[in-house]
């Protein structure tokens, strides 16, 4: 019987040639390009402060994230109409389809979070700013939103 290997892939072999989300960057770490086959995808997910995604979805893949840094407002549903805030080291699941949206109401510092998808490709399908219709947040109504909490 032929064993696979254990792979290490350092900061610096992260790779941003990933589907990327408007407002945020996408780093790739556990993939094809890599060299490394697996049937799941990993990586890292920076949004900078005052920063917000555009709205997505991930098609047929589910998601799993833990906030390593930084905390975070999700928006989620068919209108936007659901939300929660996450702190480092909370535990996020995105099941497959569900149209979602990050926002860093920091005005100093950026999320990141760690990032496993249950296909071995990335999918992002990026929606129309008005997907929603009118109910997305000002900055500063989040942000006032937010420290409310």
């Amino acid at each position: 019987m032929q064993h696979q290997s254990i792979r290490v892939v350092r900061p610096e072999q992260l790779d941003s040639a990933t589907a990327q989300t408007p407002g945020s960057q996408r780093f790739a770490a556990i993939h094809s390009g890599a060299g490394i086959e697996s049937p799941i995808w990993g990586g890292l997910f920076i949004v900078e402060s005052g920063a917000r995604t555009g709205i997505h979805h991930h098609g047929e893949q589910h998601t799993i994230a833990y906030v390593l840094s930084g905390s975070s407002y999700v928006r989620w549903g068919e209108r936007g109409e659901f939300d929660a805030t996450l702190q480092a080291g909370d535990f996020l699941y995105v099941p497959a389809w569900l149209p979602h949206q990050e926002i860093n109401p920091s005005s100093d510092v950026p999320f990141q979070w760690i990032v496993v998808r249950s296909t071995s490709e990335p999918i992002v399908e990026n929606l129309p700013d008005e997907f929603w219709g009118d109910i997305n947040l000002s900055s500063e109504n989040l942000r006032a939103e937010y420290e409310h909490r």
